[in-house]
């Protein structure tokens, strides 16, 4: 009998995006699995049901985890969900495993062995398994869209008969994926760009793309590719000298997150108040409470005449081609596991053994199993 890799519909409010594109669904089939599809779970990133010729539509979620092998998700299954998977079976997607300890522990109760798409190690070999990387890319590249349409200026330098029009001036704080991806878009259109990040090492990308680093002299490597926390002196010098960036720039792109931490504050309402009437700030950490200290997450705050945008699921927003980008991450991640007609990870490779969640009734996670025994203590 063939692996049942299911793939359900994404039921979180407002999410569009789907686990499994029908180009990635013909190369499991060619693998010798079985792919199940619940009905419409591809609409609203327009891939009907018809598109998935190689898959079996099923029509509800809970036959579809009933036979299911593998499961397939974008964002952590519902409680009820969770209730419906086969034991034994295993699930696969961005499972937020330091926000919804609960899930976790249900998941190590029923015996499902659980990988979380966030915890996969950023190491080279693992680059085209990095499903955080490619939907930070679509959400750099969505907030400065974003701007561009809330600014009430033109982004590139314009000659016209009326004159000459000098192109906005854009800062992103935050040179990872997401904010690399912002100051190529901004280029792209025009904008006179400036990129910040406490890690010293990011210059030359941030140069790289044109843009000017902003040099607050402080280095913050931290591990895992991401920064440190900033102590409270480094954090002053940063404010001060961000401070004459940010009050000259009319779009600022906030990208700062540390991973299952608060997002650093960096931007405070001061700073906002320098601003220029009309200039628009999008802050792409408001999930982790914002970069900015007027964010609030869900919302458009208007203060003195400056927009400070707090969105959610970004990539959410770029439906089409963020499920492609992630449904390649699954099938790379999944495809090394599948030997011999069956499901046989590699525990000595540090892919799986760093991003498994739960597996055979324990939580394997060390850091989430230390916050379920902290929280049950």
């Amino acid at each position: 009998m063939p692996i049942r890799v299911a793939v359900p519909k994404e039921i979180y409010p407002g999410e569009r995006r789907v686990a499994l594109v029908p180009e990635v669904s013909q190369k499991m089939a060619k693998l010798d699995i079985e792919v199940l599809v619940e009905t419409g779970a591809g609409n609203a990133a327009h891939y009907p049901d018809a598109a998935f010729a190689s898959a079996r539509i099923v029509n509800d979620a809970a036959s579809l985890y009933g036979e299911a092998d593998i499961v397939l998700t974008v964002q952590p299954p519902t409680p009820e969900l969770v209730e419906q998977l086969r034991e034994g079976s295993i699930l696969i997607g961005m499972l937020l495993p330091y926000q919804r300890l609960q899930h976790v522990t249900r998941l190590r109760e029923r015996n499902i062995t659980s990988f979380a798409m966030e915890l996969v190690p950023r190491i080279s070999r693992a680059q085209s398994m990095d499903a955080l990387s490619s939907q930070a890319a679509a959400a750099g590249y969505k907030a400065v869209i974003m701007a561009a349409e809330r600014s009430g200026r033109f982004f590139p330098m314009l000659t016209t008969a009326a004159g000459t029009i000098r192109p906005s001036k854009v800062v992103v704080i935050g040179a990872g994926v997401a904010g690399l991806q912002a100051i190529a878009t901004a280029r792209r259109l025009g904008a006179m760009v400036e990129g910040y990040d406490v890690r010293a090492a990011t210059k030359e990308q941030v140069e790289s793309l044109g843009a000017r680093f902003i040099d607050i002299k402080v280095a913050a490597e931290g591990t895992g590719g991401y920064a440190r926390e900033l102590t409270e002196d480094e954090k002053q010098q940063q404010q001060a000298t961000l401070a004459e960036h940010i009050a000259a720039a009319n779009v600022v792109i906030c990208t700062a997150a540390l991973p299952g931490r608060p997002s650093p504050m960096i931007i405070t309402t001061a700073m906002v108040d320098s601003m220029k009437p009309g200039a628009v700030i999008i802050d792409l950490a408001a999930e982790g409470g914002g970069n900015c200290e007027l964010t609030r997450a869900g919302e458009e705050v208007l203060h003195n005449g400056i927009s400070i945008v707090g969105p959610l699921n970004v990539p959410s927003m770029l439906a089409v081609h963020a499920s492609e980008m992630y449904a390649k991450n699954l099938f790379n991640f999944l495809s090394p596991m599948i030997r011999d007609g069956t499901v046989l990870p590699d525990w000595e490779d540090p892919v799986f053994a760093e991003s498994v969640l739960t597996h055979q009734g324990e939580i394997r996670h060390a850091p989430t199993r230390a916050q379920v025994e902290g929280e049950s203590s």
